[in-house]
């Protein structure tokens, strides 16, 4: 069986952060995943699209997996699970999707980091590595986030690694049933600016 799992498991890029380890989603991560999913549910809800019912099955993690795979495969994102270097634990996801070429050369960032890992580091050190990662790896020129303005969690991750508030979106994105205002966020491939 372990074999088997092996072939089948995804390949791409790992990025290296500040005691976290990032890398493309595999199907031996669904057990891990979704129980981390699940315990942090109430945590997570307030600032996500309300899950389908079957969100945290194998076969919708499968489903996941063979999008992120197509995504990947033309460029257009770069979904990865979060691991704690000290422990292999998975501890959240990191997204980079919407990646546009030509005049723009940007992408839109994403993240979660589960209930019980919060507050500990590990979201401020994905989105620094990810950032590096996609300015020096895809030559982005740009990466931009949004969260919803009472996600002070979030907020203070974007500050500290050296996003600028640019504004505010009204009914941006539908969260937990909900359209809802975000605070949008920006950071340039400028050398500067990067967070420390």
């Amino acid at each position: 069986m372990a074999l088997l799992d092996w072939i089948n498991e995804a390949t791409g890029p790992v990025v290296k952060g500040q005691g976290v380890t990032l890398r493309p989603p595999r199907a031996s991560d669904h057990e891990a995943w979704a129980a981390e999913r699940l315990a942090s549910h109430a945590y997570l809800q307030p600032w996500e699209p309300i899950w389908p019912e079957d969100d945290l099955t194998r076969a919708a993690f499968k489903r996941r997996l063979s999008i992120y795979g197509r995504e990947m495969e033309a460029g257009n994102a770069w979904p990865f699970f979060v691991f704690a270097d000290s422990d292999q634990s998975l501890v959240g996801a990191i997204t980079l999707s919407n990646v546009r070429r030509g005049v723009a050369e940007t992408g839109t960032l994403g993240y979660w980091i589960g209930r019980s890992f919060a507050g500990r580091g590990y979201g401020t050190a994905a989105v620094r590595a990810m950032v590096a990662w996609a300015f020096d790896e895809l030559n982005l020129h740009r990466v931009e986030a949004a969260c919803v303005p009472d996600n002070t969690a979030s907020r203070r991750v974007l500050e500290k690694t050296g996003f600028q508030l640019e504004g505010q979106a009204r009914a941006y994105l539908k969260i937990n049933g909900a359209w809802a205002d975000h605070l949008l966020f920006g950071v340039v491939n400028d050398g500067v600016g990067r967070g420390g």
